[in-house]
C-alpha cells in the first residue's frame, strides 16, 4: 500500500512544479508573484527558472507562446480566471493554433494556472467561470480539478503534455486538504479521463471543480431517501471523457450535470448534448442542469452561497427524476 500525505490544493500544485522541474530542466515558471508566493521553487531553481513579471498578463502569455515555441516547458500563472481574457490573442490565436499550423512540425508545451470560482468573496472581475470559452477553442485543453490529487496529477500530466493545457483551479479549494500519493509517479492523472468517485444504480451525477464535493453530499442524502447515486468527476473538460458518463447512464437512465458556471454554452450542455446524440435510448427521464444563475458572481457572502449549487438543489432535482425509486 501507498504512502499518503496530507496536502492542500495549493501545496500539490506546488509540489507538482517542484517534482516536474527537478525532472526536465526544460520547465520554467513565471508570472504573477509566482517567486513570491512558492520561495521555495525560487530557492531550488533560481531566478532564471521563476520569476515574478509585470501585471501584464498578454506580455506574459505572448513570452510563454515564444518559449514554448523555442523548446522550453513554461508553466505560467494569471492568477484569476478572468485576467485570462487579456491575454486571449497569445492564448487562442496562437497557442491553440500554431501546431496546427505547422503541420505538426512543432509542439507547444504550455501550461496556465488561473483561480476561478465564487466563495471568496472577490467579486466579478476575479471570480468568473470561463472554462467553457477556452473549451471551445480548438488546440486548448482544459483541466479543472476537485481535490488535492488530481490537482497534483493532472499539473504534471499538463506540464509533460506537447499542447497548451489551462488549468483551472477553484478557490475555496485552494486551502482544502487530502491525501496525495507520495510517490511522485503514481500521482500522475492523465488528462482525458473521469473519476467515478461513487457508485450508483439509479441517477448519474456528473461534475468538476467544488460542485463535485456538492454532489457527493447529496448522494449521501439520496440514499437516505432510498436513491443509489453514482459521481463522475470529470477532471478533465478537454479532452471530455464521454465513455464513462455514457457508460454510468447506461446503467442508471438518468442524468444531472452540476456546475457553478452559468448555464448557457456551458460544460453540461456539452454533456447532455454527447448523451442526447450517443445514449438517448437509455435514458429513462430528461437530463437536467444546475448551474448558477447567468448573472456576474457577486461579492456578498449570502448572494455567493445563493449563487453556487447547493446539495439541497441536487437532491430535490434527482427526487423528481427518480419518481417511483425514491423510498419517502
Amino acid at each position: 500500500m501507498s504512502q499518503l500525505l496530507t496536502l492542500t490544493q495549493n501545496e500539490a500544485i506546488t509540489q507538482a512544479l517542484h517534482e516536474e522541474m527537478a525532472r526536465d530542466s526544460r520547465v520554467l515558471m513565471f508570472g504573477e508573484g509566482v517567486a513570491t508566493t512558492r520561495p521555495d521553487l525560487l530557492q531550488a531553481f533560481g531566478p532564471e527558472r521563476v520569476r515574478n513579471t509585470p501585471l501584464a498578463e498578454a506580455i506574459i502569455a505572448g513570452t510563454a507562446v515564444g518559449a514554448a515555441a523555442s523548446g522550453l516547458r513554461p508553466v505560467i500563472d494569471l492568477l484569476y480566471a478572468p485576467f485570462l481574457t487579456y491575454a486571449m490573442d497569445a492564448l487562442v490565436n496562437s497557442a491553440g493554433k500554431l501546431r496546427y499550423l505547422s503541420g505538426g512540425q512543432f509542439n507547444f508545451p504550455l501550461v496556465v494556472l488561473a483561480q476561478t470560482g465564487a466563495g471568496w468573496g472577490v467579486g466579478a472581475q476575479h471570480s468568473h467561470n470561463l472554462e467553457a470559452w477556452f473549451a471551445h477553442v480548438p488546440g486548448l485543453k482544459i483541466a479543472f480539478p476537485s481535490n488535492p490529487a488530481d490537482a497534483k496529477g493532472l499539473l504534471k500530466a499538463a506540464i509533460r503534455d506537447d499542447n497548451p493545457v489551462l488549468m483551472f483551479l477553484d478557490m475555496p479549494l485552494g486551502y482544502v486538504p487530502g491525501a496525495v500519493p507520495a510517490e511522485p509517479e503514481q500521482t500522475l492523472v492523465p488528462l482525458g479521463r473521469a473519476s467515478t468517485l461513487r457508485v450508483g444504480r439509479d441517477i448519474t451525477l456528473v461534475s468538476y471543480g467544488k460542485t463535485v464535493a456538492t454532489c457527493l453530499d447529496a448522494a449521501k442524502q439520496l440514499e437516505a431517501d432510498g436513491v443509489s447515486a453514482e459521481v463522475i468527476d470529470l477532471r478533465s473538460l478537454k479532452p471530455l471523457d464521454s465513455r464513462t458518463v455514457l457508460n454510468s447512464v447506461r446503467k442508471t437512465g438518468r442524468l444531472v450535470v452540476v456546475h457553478e458556471a452559468g448555464p448557457m454554452c456551458g460544460i453540461g450542455a456539452e454533456v447532455i448534448a454527447r448523451v442526447a446524440e450517443e445514449g438517448f435510448e437509455h435514458l429513462r427521464a430528461p437530463a437536467r442542469r444546475i448551474t448558477s444563475p447567468d448573472v456576474p458572481t457577486p461579492a456578498a457572502h449570502s448572494l455567493e452561497a445563493a449563487f453556487v449549487p447547493s446539495a439541497a438543489a441536487v437532491r430535490s432535482t434527482a427526487l423528481r427524476l427518480c419518481e417511483g425509486v425514491a423510498v419517502l
